[in-house]
């Protein structure tokens, strides 16, 4: 007998529990339209954070390698420098220097007069009267009229000046300017038959380059040290600003300070300036000859230096003042007080305001702004964005002149 499977009884099957519903598979594909859309959303999240963690990865990976291939190609030309180097050149060359730049490099000897006496069993002897003080010091004749290159710790100060050179002549020193803020001073010497050294170029200087100091050092004159760059733009040492020195390792000691700084053509570099502790410990700066000779040539202009002044003390921003200030990131310069009648207060800037910008250029610490306002034309108007209280200002401030803090 045949049967109709369309009319046999449906058999029964035991009811399901909740258990076997999730382990069984499912009879039946789930329908398009209502399909939940939360493993599309957890695609699209996992997509876009590997996006934003990867991109800056790849942008490291491609900065790592720009400058590894740039190392690399540095490295490949010093080896075969290296292979053509000759070492009797390399002998010569300290045989020469010193006879290149010896006649330029001068001694300096200076008296100055002191109102008191700090020794009490002094002034018992002698009274509170003036007496004089000897100091010493080197320098660098730049000029063959005469000029010559020193620091102004050297001369400051100094009622008589007398110079000593190469030859053992000693004729009196004038000074015809000086720039506290870069320790640098211009002397005058009236003689016959002098040698100059020529200018070098401290921005070709590399770390590593062969340098020779020469100067006094303790009263010894025409000494010569020699050592190599040991780094560049070192800024901010005894708080000054307005430097970014040569660090060598050079010998240099007291006595030395205004003398030269040579690379191996007999060209000016630096003028050696200071040390580290009392005496040399393996590290000394030098002011670059580029910063040297454009102050040298602005004294022996007008006698001074004439820089932009803003009229404000400022300091670095840490991450508790970004936070108050409402900043995101550290990079500014903060005004700490606002001298009265100085170009700031007119401009009505004030304490807590954070320089961003001085005209077309970026201020990321206190310095940039330093230099940026000291290399502005004196009377211009120039262009300041601050952040206050979280915004965003620009600002116009007339440039002022900063006062001297010397005097002849």
């Amino acid at each position: 007998m045949d049967y109709d499977d369309r009319s046999s009884p449906t058999p029964l099957r035991e009811p399901l529990s909740f258990a076997t519903v999730l382990a069984e598979p499912s009879q039946t594909a789930p329908s398009p339209r209502g399909r939940s859309p939360l493993p599309m959303l957890l695609f699209v999240v996992a997509l876009v954070g590997g996006l934003f963690l990867g991109i800056p990865w790849l942008a490291g990976r491609v900065q790592y390698s720009l400058v590894h291939a740039e190392e690399q190609a540095k490295h490949d030309v010093a080896v075969e420098a290296l292979k053509t180097l000759s070492m009797s050149d390399l002998r010569e060359a300290f045989r020469q220097v010193p006879k290149v730049v010896g006649p330029s490099v001068v001694h300096i000897n200076t008296t100055q007069m002191v109102g008191r006496r700090s020794d009490d069993e002094m002034r018992n002897l002698y009274g509170n009267r003036p007496h004089q003080t000897r100091g010493q010091g080197s320098g660098v004749i730049v000029d063959a009229e005469g000029y010559i290159v020193t620091n102004f710790h050297v001369i400051d100060g100094a009622s008589e000046i007398e110079v000593v050179l190469s030859d053992q002549r000693r004729v009196v020193g004038s000074v015809v300017g000086a720039d506290p803020l870069t320790d640098l001073a211009v002397v005058k010497i009236d003689a016959d038959d002098l040698v100059a050294s020529p200018w070098g170029d401290s921005d070709e200087l590399e770390v590593g380059e062969l340098v020779w100091a020469v100067g006094s050092p303790f009263g010894l004159a025409h000494s010569i040290t020699f050592g190599i760059i040991s780094a560049k733009g070192r800024s901010g040492l005894n708080g000054n600003i307005h430097q970014r020195f040569l660090q060598t390792d050079a010998a240099v000691n007291p006595g030395n300070s205004g003398g030269p700084l040579f690379n191996a053509e007999g060209r000016v570099v630096g003028i050696n300036t200071a040390i580290v502790g009392p005496s040399y410990l393996g590290i000394s700066f030098s002011i670059p000859s580029n910063m040297a000779r454009e102050i040298y040539e602005k004294i022996r202009e007008k006698g001074a230096v004439e820089r932009g002044w803003l009229g404000v003390a400022l300091n670095d921003l840490d991450e508790d003042a970004a936070k108050t200030l409402g900043l995101s990131d550290l990079k500014g310069a903060l005004i700490l007080k606002v001298f009265a009648g100085t170009p700031a207060a007119e401009a009505e800037l004030r304490v807590g305001d954070v320089v961003v910008r001085w005209n077309d250029t970026e201020v990321s610490q206190p310095s940039d702004l330093s230099f940026a306002v000291a290399e502005t034309e004196i009377g211009s108007i120039a262009k300041m964005v601050i952040v206050r209280s979280g915004q965003r200002q620009t600002i116009n401030v007339t440039v002022g002149d900063r006062p001297q803090t010397w005097q002849r």
